[in-house]
């Protein structure tokens, strides 16, 4: 029994470590390459400093204090660029502090990477790296549930590649992978886990107006840690519709099914199950001189610290006017119902629950190289195994510094 598990301590230590060498090792070649072939350089440095203020920063339900935070952020973009080769990131570093209801301090690390190399009939691309966050941020805004406060780290590698057979038909390609850890996450009832995947298709252009897709696709998805081993795939496929109504209106429709199979590993059994989840999504985008309005709703399938996968659905409206040449407005609202696509998480089943947000914001570059933004946030979540449901009410005001771009060739 004790080799047994060393093997598999081992087994899964080696996954997360082969991701990240992957990761590093395309980051590293990109970096030489972009160096050796880059020959036009520019990076714009930028720190900003935010004071945050929530009155239920968690959401919950039960007796709570008010929170305020502080935030200090260097960042940096740099981008790349020849003839054939694009090179793109923007590094950030949060230092965050909270005092109050939720008294915390922490670190978000940012380092993305983006490439592109075009060729007369192939583009190459990738976008990935390595972020460090934490999980009120990355679960809430991407899946509409709120989990334990503790940091998550993630890396990505999302390789693609595209090559034109005709002027008008073109085939597509794609992998991803995506390894998820938790900063003491047993203890607070969260799993690790991987994802991998790959995807293939074909994309036609009807007219100047119309575009159609369709793809097919497969994920696989297992924790890494859970007291419960949790592993699932789901093969599926996808017909996508893009159709441009005039200059600036243009809107999307897509759908397909996923069939899903899963099995968790209990102490006792192996529980399996098969599931046929139907995805759909559509999006309508118009832009003007000064305003921009962005409609989009979607169901999608996505991982969780729960161990388990998520079926999220999703509807969003954003919207943004430049008042002047230095003031801008925007608001951006989504709303979320999400339940759990198989029945036995880490600790128990998922209860179905429904989130949305409010987020007026407005953004006022006073000078050449300083920027202010001011924003309320209104949040609103409920379960169905919950007393009551939870609202919160945010405030952020937050000052930014972006000295001079610096531009470089050779």
């Amino acid at each position: 029994m004790r080799a047994k598990a060393f093997r598999e301590r081992f087994r899964l230590r080696s996954r997360g470590t082969l991701s990240r060498i992957v990761v590093l090792i395309g980051i590293c070649c990109v970096v030489q390459l972009s160096v050796a072939w880059a020959a036009e350089w520019s990076l714009l440095p930028s720190i900003g400093v935010k004071g945050v203020y929530n009155d239920n920063l968690i959401l919950t339900p039960l007796p709570h204090n008010e929170t305020y935070g502080f935030w200090v952020t260097p960042a940096a973009e740099f981008a790349g660029k020849t003839e054939r080769f694009e090179v793109s990131s923007r590094t950030a570093v949060d230092f965050v502090s909270y005092y109050g209801g939720e008294e915390t301090q922490y670190t978000n690390v940012f380092l993305p990477l983006t490439l592109r190399y075009k060729t007369e009939k192939d583009l190459l691309g990738f976008s990935g790296g390595f972020t460090r966050d934490n999980t009120l941020m990355s679960e809430l805004l991407t899946t509409g549930v709120v989990l334990r406060f503790t940091q998550r780290n993630q890396w990505t590698a999302n390789p693609s590649w595209t090559r034109s057979i005709t002027e008008k038909l073109s085939v597509q390609s794609g992998f991803q992978l995506n390894d998820t850890t938790y900063n003491n996450g047993v203890s607070l009832g969260l799993v690790d886990y991987q994802l991998f995947g790959g995807s293939g298709g074909l994309l036609y252009q009807l007219t100047e107006q119309d575009q159609i897709q369709l793809t097919g696709s497969y994920v696989n998805f297992h924790t890494t840690n859970g007291l419960a081993p949790f592993r699932a795939s789901f093969p599926g496929v996808n017909l996508s519709l893009t159709h441009a109504f005039t200059d600036t209106l243009t809107g999307t429709a897509y759908g397909g099914p996923r069939f899903v199979s899963s099995s968790t590993q209990t102490v006792t059994d192996n529980i399996k199950a098969q599931n046929t989840v139907w995805l759909f999504g559509a999006s309508l985008t118009k832009k003007l001189e000064s305003t921009s309005i962005h409609v989009n709703m979607d169901r999608d399938i996505v991982p969780s610290g729960f161990g388990l996968l998520i079926q999220r659905d999703r509807a969003g409206l954003t919207v943004s006017h430049d008042l002047t040449e230095t003031l801008a407005a925007s608001f951006n609202g989504s709303g979320f119902l999400v339940s759990g696509i198989t029945d036995v998480a880490q600790g128990g089943n998922i209860p179905d629950s429904r989130y949305f947000n409010l987020t007026p914001k407005v953004t006022w570059k006073f000078s050449e190289w300083w920027k202010a933004d001011v924003s309320y946030t209104y949040g609103w979540r409920d379960t169905d195994n919950s007393i009551d449901s939870a609202s919160s009410n945010g405030t952020m005001f937050m000052l930014t510094y972006y000295p001079p771009k610096l531009a470089f060739s050779n």
